[in-house]
């Protein structure tokens, strides 16, 4: 039987949708596309500030650094990186409409050490009953510790949890886990996915 649902944030409940802010960047600094967004989350600063091991200020200082921006070029260039993500609402409501039912929690692989804090920043806060970062506990998705502690604070098991992530080797590492699990590509899909999911579970 199932007892609680995991979500990931990234790429399933905020979403790039306008990656022109992005490009503009991209173009004037002679970059590839999507080069801009590796320079954030994949340089060592970057993945380090997924573990926790550097802060949000540090990475952007490294960017700015590595490309030789003003101050005022830096905070522009962050504002325009993120002009294009939008919180999918729908999704959001679905996630509220599930806590009458079942545990909810958060597991992200992002520079946030509070979770709670985060989500209380985007409005989502109520969604959860669980806030798990990669920040806070050190470990990176798909590493199992960190779906195990998702697990251990939500009270339940693997076998008794669904997990939702928009990366494959993410699902397919809950799955080894015991876990069942949804490779999320639309909102429609995740939502019809889960309902089977949680239909054919029930006792």
């Amino acid at each position: 039987m199932i007892k609680g649902v995991i979500f990931d944030v990234g790429g399933v409940l905020l979403r790039t949708h306008d990656q022109s802010g992005r490009r503009k960047w991209e173009t004037r600094m002679g970059l590839e596309p999507g080069e801009l967004a590796h320079l954030v989350f994949d340089s060592e600063l970057g993945r380090q500030a997924q573990l926790g091991q550097a802060s949000l200020e540090e990475v952007w200082a490294w960017v700015g650094a590595h490309l030789g921006l003003s101050p005022g070029q830096l905070v522009s260039l962050m504002r325009d990186f993120w002009a294009g993500d939008r919180l999918d609402q729908a999704l959001c409501d679905y996630i509220r409409g599930l806590r009458s039912n079942y545990l909810t929690a958060m597991l992200s692989n992002n520079w946030a050490r509070d979770g709670r804090a985060m989500a209380q920043k985007m409005g989502i806060a109520d969604c959860f009953d669980v806030f798990v970062t990669s920040a806070e506990i050190g470990v990176v998705k798909p590493d199992p510790r960190i779906y195990q502690v998702a697990l251990d604070r939500l009270r339940i098991s693997p076998p008794e949890g669904i997990f939702v992530d928009d990366f494959v080797e993410n699902v397919e590492a809950a799955r080894r886990l015991g876990m069942r699990a949804v490779h999320f590509s639309d909102s429609t899909q995740a939502r019809d996915q889960l309902n089977e999911l949680l239909t054919s579970a029930s006792p």
